[in-house]
């Protein structure tokens, strides 16, 4: 992945992406949270590293099913490297932010015990 595919990948978040990075930006929920983070193969949408876990939102082309197969495949990639993955739905980020957003705080705060990867 360049530099510059990351760049223009931030520069042009979808508007789910944008309300949702106004939310956990600045650690606004209280953990720090990356936008268009490379991990491995893939580029996640947002990352809490320091929980690990991964906040994806999808438009409607993930519905499709080889884009099901590719997130399926992705999903995986990431559990194994010790991330967990919460999806969301454009139309949920847009209509719902305030829904999503005490998801996100319930999965912060949920116990984990699986925070180191596997090797």
């Amino acid at each position: 992945m360049t530099d510059s595919r990351l760049r223009h990948m931030r520069r042009n978040m979808t508007e789910a992406e944008f309300r949702l990075w106004l939310h956990l930006r600045n650690g606004a929920l209280g953990f720090h949270f990356r936008r268009q983070h490379p991990l491995g193969p893939y580029i996640t949408d947002f990352a809490c590293l320091e929980r690990r876990l991964i906040v994806e939102v999808d438009g409607g082309q993930h519905s499709l099913p080889t884009e099901l197969a590719h997130d399926a495949k992705r999903t995986q990639w990431l559990n194994e490297a010790g991330f967990r993955v919460i999806r969301f739905w454009n139309n949920d980020v847009v209509n719902n932010i305030e829904g999503v957003v005490e998801l996100i705080v319930e999965e912060l705060k949920r116990p984990r015990t699986d925070l180191e990867p596997s090797p």
